[in-house]
C-alpha cells in the first residue's frame, strides 16, 4: 500500500463471521497495522460501541436470556446499530477516517435468519436502522462451526448465542457464505483456518488490493 491514507481515508471496512472464527483478533492486527502506515482509523464492534449500545449488548449477550425470540434480537441489534452508525459512524466516514468494524448488519443477515428471520425483514429493519450506512467492504472470515465453537470453548466464553446448538451455527456460516456470493463487489471471503499471521496477511493484502466502488 502506497498511500493508504488516500484509499482508504473515509472507507468503512466490517470483519464477519462465525463464532470462533478470530474477528477481534484480525479487526485489532488490520488497525495496528494500518494505524502503522498513517491512516486515522475508527474501531468498531457491533453490537454496542455507544453507552446505550453497549446496554442493549448486555442484554443481547446474557446467557439468561434463552428465551428471547430471533425477532426480539434482531430489534434489539438494530436499535444498538442505529445508534452506533448516528454517533460514531458517519461522524468518523465524515471526518475522513477509515472506520474498522467487528461485526455489522452481515451478523444480523447470518444468525438471525439462521433462526428463522426472512432476509427481506432483516434488509427492511437495517434501511431503518442505519439507512445508506453500509460498509464498502465486508470481509467473511470462514470457519466450520465445529471448529469455531471449539476455539470458543477454549478461550472460555460461552454466551447466549454461542451456546445454541451446532446445527444453528452451520446455518449461520452458510448464510455468511451465501452473502458474499450474492454481493461479490462488496463481500469477500477469507479462510480462518490458518495461523493468525497467515490470516492476518491475506486479510492485509485483500484491503490493499481491493478495487474499491
Amino acid at each position: 500500500m502506497t498511500d493508504p491514507a488516500d484509499r482508504l481515508a473515509g472507507r468503512f471496512i466490517v470483519i464477519d463471521g462465525p463464532d470462533g472464527a478470530g474477528k477481534s483478533t484480525q479487526v485489532a492486527l488490520l488497525g495496528d497495522y494500518l494505524e502503522g502506515a498513517g491512516l486515522a482509523i475508527c474501531r468498531i464492534r457491533d453490537p454496542g460501541g455507544t453507552e446505550i449500545g453497549d446496554r442493549i449488548r448486555d442484554i443481547l449477550l446474557d446467557p439468561g436470556h434463552e428465551k428471547m425470540c430471533a425477532p426480539c434480537e434482531l430489534m434489539l441489534y438494530m436499535a444498538s446499530r442505529a445508534q452506533l452508525a448516528d454517533e460514531v459512524i458517519r461522524p468518523a466516514l465524515a471526518a475522513g477516517r477509515c472506520v474498522l468494524g467487528d461485526r455489522y448488519v452481515s451478523s444480523t443477515i447470518a444468525y438471525q435468519g439462521a433462526g428463522g428471520v426472512p432476509t427481506e425483514a432483516i434488509a427492511v429493519a437495517a434501511r431503518i436502522a442505519v439507512g445508506d450506512c453500509m460498509p464498502d467492504l465486508t470481509v467473511i472470515l470462514d470457519l466450520d462451526a465445529e471448529a469455531g465453537l471449539a476455539r470458543a470453548g477454549r478461550a472460555g466464553r460461552a454466551d447466549r448465542v454461542e451456546a445454541k446448538h451446532v446445527e444453528y451455527h452451520r446455518k449461520v456460516r452458510q448464510m455468511f457464505l451465501a452473502q458474499a456470493r450474492a454481493a461479490p463487489a462488496t463481500h469477500t471471503v477469507i479462510s480462518a483456518d490458518a495461523a493468525i499471521e497467515q490470516v492476518h496477511e491475506q486479510l492485509r493484502r485483500t484491503v490493499e488490493t481491493w478495487q474499491w466502488k
